[in-house]
């Protein structure tokens, strides 16, 4: 956790081609749900490539504490024996969850039909979340919560063993809300669905399938997905190589594309298919991206991604239903829109108001900071890109999106770019700045 006390102000300035051959940590998503899943399996399973942020390393202490044995060989190999579905154990002290939303809000599903007591805290950050999009639906399951104030934790969830079927409708696309309720269902009886308007992330589904679950997924004639499982269900370890984080890749991604002469290759990037917006988004803007080795593992599609500055990005409009497929995004997008020739229109970011930050707030704060022209519409961002003066401090509010993506900004910038504090990277990203200046770029600290 942050602190003023602890702040890191950090700056970038412009570099020139960024050039190298990286790998980015692990996906955050899919490292939470192979350490809960390998929790909830019979038998031990092994995760390779996992991302060791905070946040993860959170997921990891929460499940020791719910009885599950979790370690990590000297090769990096992680070891997770599970207790089986429904065979959780009471915590005997809090769990504190430090900035990981997803964290907090999956481990509230899985809990949630248990027949245990549960409290979660966090970050100064985390405990600004509203937790009611979840603690909602799994009420309807039997579960009690006690938060503070507007939802937000410290959280109490005392989980229930008379558990009922749920059929919830998620008023907006949200794979962390439909995870939770899908979680609940495995230690149910009957049929547990969810109902979604847009297709969200589907690593939960994909993976539960990998540990021996029966998911069913639907196309509704809307566009949006029907999926649904039947408890309670019985789930086998099995081992997990976790591939890249396509969101971590972004910040290398959108540095190279918008640095002339730039060529970088990121290696095994997870492809899932309702991750790649952000890839899509910058092909149609004129990136030079190409995809090499593309293949499977443990039901993720993994590729290589290699990257020029050749051509100058053009600003397009981003469609609302893209939305779901590039939601963490949307901050370092916005650094890409800077730098495009004429007007990007980012339609549909109501949910980056509830992430780790108001991000759409903190996003157009940084731009107006450092003379990028945008504006807000309703929930559109729209940005006129060109010539970036950068200058500017911006604000964090504790969150590592925002403070990647303003240090990418700066990396063309007519002047350094500063971020108030770089410490938050840690939770997703720990070696963010030692591969971006392994690709060239200039990173300093922010004099006093």
């Amino acid at each position: 956790m942050s602190s003023a006390q602890s702040k890191r102000p950090l700056q970038s300035a412009k570099c020139g081609a960024l050039v190298g051959d990286v790998r980015v940590p692990g996906d955050k998503s899919i490292s939470h749900r192979s350490l809960m899943f390998g929790g909830l399996a019979e038998g031990e399973t092994r995760i390779t490539g996992l991302l060791e942020g905070e946040d993860v390393l959170a997921t990891a202490e929460a499940m020791r504490k719910l009885g599950a044995s979790v370690t990590r060989d000297d090769n990096g190999t992680w070891h997770v024996k599970g207790v089986g579905v429904g065979a959780l154990r009471e915590p005997d002290s809090v769990i504190d969850m430090g900035n990981a939303g997803t964290g907090i809000r999956l481990l509230a599903g899985i809990v949630a039909t248990h027949p245990i007591t549960t409290f979660f805290t966090g970050d100064a950050s985390l405990c600004k979340r509203p937790m009611g999009r979840v603690a909602d639906p799994l009420a309807e399951f039997g579960a009690k919560f006690i938060t503070r104030d507007r939802g937000r934790p410290p959280m109490a969830v005392i989980g229930t063993d008379e558990a009922l079927p749920v059929t919830y409708t998620l008023p907006m696309a949200s794979a962390q809300v439909k995870s939770a309720v899908l979680l609940a269902g495995l230690n149910t009886a009957g049929t547990t669905t969810v109902i979604e308007p847009k297709p969200s992330r589907d690593h939960t589904e994909r993976m539960l399938r990998h540990f021996g679950v029966e998911v069913d997924v639907k196309v509704n004639d809307d566009g949006g997905r029907t999926v649904s499982l039947t408890g309670p269900c019985q789930m086998t370890a099995a081992d997990i190589v976790v591939p890249t984080d396509p969101s971590s890749a972004a910040f290398p991604l959108v540095a190279a594309l918008i640095n002339p002469e730039s060529n970088v290759t990121i290696r095994d990037v997870c492809l899932n298919p309702l991750r790649t917006g952000l890839i899509t988004t910058l092909i149609e803007m004129g990136g030079d991206i190409t995809i090499t080795n593309e293949r499977e593992e443990a039901g993720e599609t993994i590729g290589d991604l290699v990257v020029t500055g050749k051509n100058r990005l053009k600003g397009i409009v981003v469609p609302a239903e893209r939305a779901p497929s590039m939601i963490d995004e949307y901050p370092v997008l916005a650094v890409a829109a800077a730098y495009a020739e004429g007007e990007t229109r980012m339609c549909d970011l109501e949910e980056l108001r509830v992430k780790e930050s108001d991000r759409l707030a903190a996003v157009a704060a940084g731009l107006a900071a450092n003379g990028v022209i945008h504006r807000i519409e309703g929930d559109d961002l729209i940005v006129t890109g060109g010539v970036v003066p950068g200058g500017g401090m911006v604000e964090t509010h504790l969150d590592h999106r925002i403070a990647m993506s303003f240090l990418v900004l700066g990396l063309g910038a007519e002047q350094p770019v500063m971020v108030d504090d770089a410490a938050p990277i840690a939770t997703s990203f720990p070696s963010f700045e030692t591969l971006m200046a392994g690709l060239g770029t200039s990173f300093s600290p922010v004099a006093a």
